[in-house]
């Protein structure tokens, strides 16, 4: 399910997961002219995975533009994926944005938020970097290593294996597994789930 009721503070919230991608691509952020803040919106529906959200850079005197618009599926009137304007241009957003999106499912909301989401990113300080390096590391080291784990079973081998899933379960082990996924500071509490 998209939203996450559950309390568990070990799970990360979206908006901090976007914080991140803004925090990795800041460099990339400050062509052509550098923003005093980067602002994200999107309009989340209840029960629905978002679909879309605006990036917009925000200068001195209130200036805002537009650097990207991020659409998670397409449709006749517009491709999936980052699509940039006024001559911004970041692979490192784009792909930590289109891999939030892929796996929103692991992340919550608040129960009290509202549809409109806002999220506002100021110049990251050296701390805040390597936290979302951290982070951002991690979580694809565990989408990696479940994507292993689940990959399919050649027939000669499904055999062994439901025989050693066999032993592992006589024996008081789970084959089903909890994945968790550790903070940038070290707090090993977020849990991930295969999508």
């Amino acid at each position: 399910m998209l939203e996450r009721t559950k309390t568990n503070s070990s799970l990360l919230e979206l908006d901090k997961a976007f914080q991140y991608a803004v925090t990795l691509a800041w460099e990339d952020l400050m062509t052509p002219i550098e923003p005093r803040a980067i602002r994200i919106e999107y309009l989340w529906e209840p029960g629905s995975p978002l679909d879309h959200l605006s990036v917009w850079s925000v200068r001195a005197g209130g200036y805002q533009d537009l650097v990207c618009d991020f659409r998670a599926s397409a449709s006749l009137a517009h491709p999936s994926g980052a699509c940039f304007g006024n001559g911004h241009s970041s692979d490192k957003l784009a792909e930590t944005i289109g891999f939030i999106m892929k796996n929103q499912g692991q992340f919550t909301r608040p129960v009290d938020a509202g549809r409109h989401g806002l999220v506002l990113i100021h110049a990251p300080d050296a701390d805040e970097r390597r936290e979302a390096a951290a982070w951002i590391k991690a979580a694809r080291a565990l989408k990696g290593a479940q994507a292993v784990r689940q990959a399919p079973v050649p027939p000669e081998d499904q055999r062994q294996h439901e025989e050693a899933s066999s032993r592992m379960d006589d024996e008081g082990y789970s084959s089903e597994r909890a994945e968790t996924v550790p903070d940038a500071t070290g707090y090993s509490g977020y849990e991930w789930s295969p999508v």
